[in-house]
């Protein structure tokens, strides 16, 4: 089950003008476990949801609410299991959001003041989510299982000529080396050293040429791999590029890594679909499980309106 985040927008910086402020006294209006939800809580979360979501205000109130009861239905959960979110997470969580809305963290930050909202509102609500997660791992890890007869079902839904087709591609590694302990100076070298060997590069055929231009250039072969078999994380920028180019160069512990696509072709197979499916069939049974774990979490809860 994957963590998912909170959806940020672009445009957030202009979206209100509120300033942020604190109150000497916030009305509790709920307590979960005997830990108070105040009014101000409650404020600060419907600015949250109006900024990401662009719910109208009454609506974003009472979801507020109830995203704040379960948070501390999800965070007590998790002490009692054991489970604790270091700070260190939390910020990586938020900086991940920043830069995926191509933001630096303190710019993110910025512009959640500017909307209304302290970045620790965001923060509280990625806790809750971290710890959340950790627990579904935890107690649904190897229980999730799909019937093959949904599988069929699903894949007779699909277009016979979308059931019968599957991208392939041929895969290789390519890496920059960039020792441990190198200065700034050197692995900004490397880097544009990349970036100037997925520009010349247009095949793997004749990759030789390029890469023997410059020094600790290593060359891994990965394989023929199925569309659904590549990771999340690369699969999208695959997808989009044409046999002969190199993805984007991605810092790793060992250097600057690019994968090469080397081939890509349509086979007669309904693999790549059928795992698909599989997939988004586990994904619906992973939430419905979490939804019922919840439920069953909040009626042993203390929960007390005022």
């Amino acid at each position: 089950m994957r963590l998912r985040f909170v959806p940020l927008i672009l445009g957030l910086v202009l979206a209100f003008a509120a300033p942020v402020t604190t109150p000497s006294h916030a009305a509790i209006k709920v307590t979960v476990n005997d830990v108070p939800i105040t009014d101000y809580d409650i404020n600060q979360r419907a600015r949250l949801i109006t900024l990401t979501q662009r719910k109208p205000a009454s609506v974003a109130r009472r979801q507020a609410e109830q995203e704040l009861i379960d948070d501390q239905v999800k965070l007590a959960e998790a002490d009692r299991m054991g489970i604790d979110i270091a700070p260190s997470q939390v910020d990586n969580a938020f900086n991940n959001i920043a830069r995926n809305v191509k933001m630096s963290p303190s710019q993110l930050s910025k512009a959640l003041r500017s909307g209304g909202v302290k970045p620790e509102t965001l923060k509280a609500r990625l806790k809750a989510q971290l710890a959340w997660n950790q627990l579904l791992q935890r107690r649904f890890r190897g229980q999730i299982e799909v019937d093959e007869s949904d599988i069929i079902a699903a894949l007779q839904k699909k277009d016979e000529a979308e059931r019968q087709k599957s991208v392939e591609y041929d895969l290789k590694r390519v890496i920059v080396v960039v020792p441990k302990n190198s200065s700034g100076g050197f692995k900004s070298k490397r880097r544009q050293e990349s970036n100037k060997i997925r520009s010349a590069f247009n095949s793997c055929d004749d990759a030789g040429t390029i890469l023997g231009q410059y020094s600790e250039v290593v060359v891994q072969p990965i394989g023929r791999r199925l569309e659904t078999e590549l990771p999340e994380n690369v699969r999208e920028e695959i997808n989009s590029l044409s046999p002969g180019s190199l993805t984007k160069p991605s810092a790793t512990p060992v250097g600057f890594e690019m994968i090469a696509i080397c081939g890509k072709r349509e086979i007669a197979s309904d693999i790549a679909v059928r795992a698909e499916l599989e997939n988004e069939l586990r994904a619906k049974e992973g939430e419905s499980q979490s939804r019922r774990y919840l439920m069953d979490v909040r009626r042993r809860a203390t929960i007390i309106h005022r």
